[in-house]
């Protein structure tokens, strides 16, 4: 029984990877706000044949990261994965307009709280013999966006961090991330109108936006396949090509 641990799990990515791990697996889940729906995917993911914990953490801070280690190491001493989802753009604010507040918001969620979580899950992986981390960015960090700028930076930074984290923490642990294009997930609720969503499937080469499924599965993908290290892997239909 593998185990798994994934932020940012209750919808999305987080729990289609979730769905993805969890037959036969021990998962431990992180949320922040959406108890009732981190509640019901654990009923569905144990009717999966998974074990699972909950744990509700404000990753922004670094109190809530090491309370949430303190957690998880009541209940075991190993983690096989650990899946780095919890993000999101907070709001678009273009690059003549930034405010403090938000680049701190920002980079707290998307960046500062992967690293720390990074950071207290190594002792845990430690003690694995097929230790990774998998980090999820964004196909902004490829090409930017308009009033998207910060939260690319805030991405980029993590894509930094990957390629640095897979040589530091090798032979024993491997770092990858993948780079989401635009995914239907609730992420956009709040920060995409319908007409953009559209017209972003209009502009790909496929003639439409991914699902979270595709995400989950090339981070299956980075967890099981033990010689990818340092690599980040773009999930886009051809938005973005290298």
């Amino acid at each position: 029984m593998a185990k798994y641990l994934i932020t940012g799990a209750s919808t999305g990515i987080g729990a289609e990877t979730a769905r993805k791990l969890a037959q036969g697996n021990e998962l431990f889940l992180v949320y922040n706000r959406s108890k009732g729906k981190a509640e019901d995917l654990a009923v569905e993911l144990e009717n999966r044949g998974a074990k699972v914990h909950l744990f509700q953490a404000n990753l922004t801070s670094e109190a809530a990261c090491i309370k949430l280690f303190e957690e998880v190491g009541e209940v075991t001493d190993t983690l096989d994965a650990v899946v780095n989802n919890a993000g999101g753009m907070v709001q678009r604010q273009g690059v003549d307009e930034l405010s403090w507040d938000t680049m701190l918001d920002v980079f707290n969620l998307n960046t500062f709280s992967l690293f720390k979580v990074t950071s207290l899950s190594v002792p845990f992986l430690k003690n694995s013999d097929k230790a990774c981390i998998v980090n999820v960015t964004s196909i902004v960090v490829r090409h930017g966006g308009p009033t998207a700028t910060l939260y690319g930076a805030a991405k980029g930074a993590v894509d930094t961090f990957t390629r640095g984290a897979c040589r530091e923490l090798a032979p024993h642990i491997r770092v990858n991330s993948v780079s989401p294009g635009v995914i239907e997930t609730p992420f956009h609720d709040k920060v995409s109108t319908d007409e953009q969503m559209k017209t972003w499937a209009e502009n790909n080469p496929l003639q439409r936006n991914g699902k979270a499924n595709n995400i989950a599965d090339a981070i299956h993908f980075c967890i099981e396949n033990d010689f990818i290290n340092g690599e980040s892997i773009d999930i886009n239909g051809g938005l973005f090509v290298r």
